[in-house]
């Protein structure tokens, strides 16, 4: 297959999309969530994009984590690396499925491929020094306390909602496999990669790399990948159909078109709180600021209309 010159757009799927707040979380409930999500990708593709999709994995990785602890008296515990290398499998595996029958469905050929990836983080990051990634499950306060003095954990409380474990979380450098990825592409590929923001690694002495345990914001692995590849469009999925200021508010001010410099001052004044929007409007800033054109910000379910410029939020240079 050749390149076709399409353009190229990359899409962020949040991991809340798979398994969706209220559920269960089963494989069934799992595999219908993600055949829902293929709505927004399958109208790229009609629209002729070459398509990257990168996945979050917060729900998943704490299930996962919770599997870890439940069995540590019986198997092995698995690195938090590890974990993240767990999820892009079963993960892509659900999407790569989906996405084929979808194609399959409408006439098209295009082959799917799941790339595990790896991100290069800097080990003297300052996050490696002040944890602050909660994952996993949640604990009261007297399990806390034990976890804390048995396993010596950095905990802290979440929301209200109890005590979790918090890790790091550095800023990704590069992508080791991103020379394959644009070999994808230009094969003609879909392309899903860097599940749960990729699994980190740093550089070893002898010029190799080696994991470490921390994990990745997935929206800025994302823009890097966008970056790297020379996405035309980099597209962030997530629960809302538009960014807004003052969210869920009397004075909540929805954004039709943002430019970076605004964006970058509304940031700066603590408009998108961290834990929410703030990582996806810092990957839009970073996106825009190395050559990217356009972000658009929106739901699965309002992409269509947010393509047609009728929804979402656009954030442009």
């Amino acid at each position: 297959m050749q390149n076709t010159q399409q353009n190229i757009a990359v899409v962020a799927l949040g991991g809340n999309a798979i398994m969706q707040q209220g559920q269960e979380g089963n494989i069934a409930q799992q595999f219908a969530n993600t055949r829902h999500s293929m709505r927004g990708i399958m109208e790229l593709i009609r629209r002729g994009y070459r398509v990257v999709i990168t996945h979050g994995n917060g729900p998943q990785v704490g299930n996962l984590f919770l599997m870890v602890e439940a069995t540590r008296a019986l198997v092995p515990e698995l690195p938090l690396g590890i974990c993240v290398a767990d999820t892009q499998g079963q993960m892509g595996y659900m999407l790569q499925q989906s996405l084929r029958n979808c194609l399959i469905r409408e006439g098209y050929a295009t082959p799917v491929v799941t790339l595990v990836t790896q991100v290069v983080v800097d080990p003297q990051d300052a996050a490696f020094s002040h944890p602050t990634k909660p994952i996993g499950p949640f604990y009261s306060q007297q399990q806390m306390e034990r976890i804390r003095e048995e396993r010596g954990w950095n905990m802290i409380e979440d929301s209200g909602r109890g005590y979790r474990l918090v890790v790091a979380s550095p800023a990704p450098q590069a992508i080791l496999e991103i020379d394959i990825l644009r070999s994808l592409l230009d094969e003609g590929m879909l392309v899903i990669a860097a599940g749960g923001g990729g699994i980190p690694i740093i550089r070893s002495e002898d010029g190799g790399f080696r994991g470490i345990d921390a994990v990745v914001d997935k929206d800025l692995t994302s823009s890097v990948l966008a970056r790297d590849v020379g996405a035309d469009l980099f597209v962030i999925l997530t629960g809302v159909a538009q960014v807004a200021l003052h969210f869920n508010t009397p004075k909540e001010q929805f954004l039709d078109v943002c430019s970076v410099a605004d964006a970058k001052r509304l940031h700066e004044q603590d408009h998108f709180p961290d834990g929410s929007m703030g990582p996806k409007i810092q990957a839009a800033i970073d996106f825009l600021e190395h050559g990217g054109q356009e972000v658009l910000i929106t739901s699965i379910e309002a992409l269509s209309d947010a393509l047609d410029g009728q929804h979402g939020t656009r954030i442009v240079a």
